[in-house]
């Protein structure tokens, strides 16, 4: 193999010098969370135990194996595009989310010790505002048009 220096490669090839990093916008990233989420859905997931009660510096650290922030660290497309663990502080960092959004993800208060894949996923694609219009909503729309 022939050792050539950067500029000598930049000449005969395509250098992505972000590699590995993808650069991928809040919602695409939020939709791939999404989506991990939905591929199990029955899967039960462990919750954080009462994030809102946690002082900041205890709650980045906050994680739990198996949690929906462990689903999104499992993938390596979104590790690629710099989700670096599967902490809380991580997860509100990379997906860009407030305490009070990452709270309705992933609390115990809100769902005991686990929450299902599918619960998750609908939390965080209400972040999105991709929620699904319900029952009522959908007949509104019908009397309305």
């Amino acid at each position: 193999m022939k050792h050539q220096t950067l500029e000598q490669l930049q000449n005969i090839a395509d250098i992505d010098q972000a590699y590995p990093h993808r650069i991928m916008s809040r919602s695409e990233r939020l939709e791939r969370w999404v989506e991990l989420l939905e591929m199990s859905p029955h899967r039960r997931l462990a919750t954080l135990y009462q994030t809102e009660h946690q002082p900041t510096s205890v709650l980045s650290l906050l994680r739990s194996d198996n949690s929906p922030i462990s689903v999104a660290f499992e993938d390596p497309i979104l590790r690629a595009a710099g989700l670096e663990d599967d902490t809380y502080g991580q997860g509100k960092r990379f997906f860009g989310l407030t305490d009070g959004e990452l709270h309705n993800v992933l609390c115990y208060c809100h769902f005991g010790a686990t929450v299902s894949a599918a619960t998750a996923a609908h939390y965080v694609r209400g972040i999105l505002g991709m929620d699904r219009p319900g029952l009522f909503a959908r007949l509104r729309a019908l009397f309305t048009s």
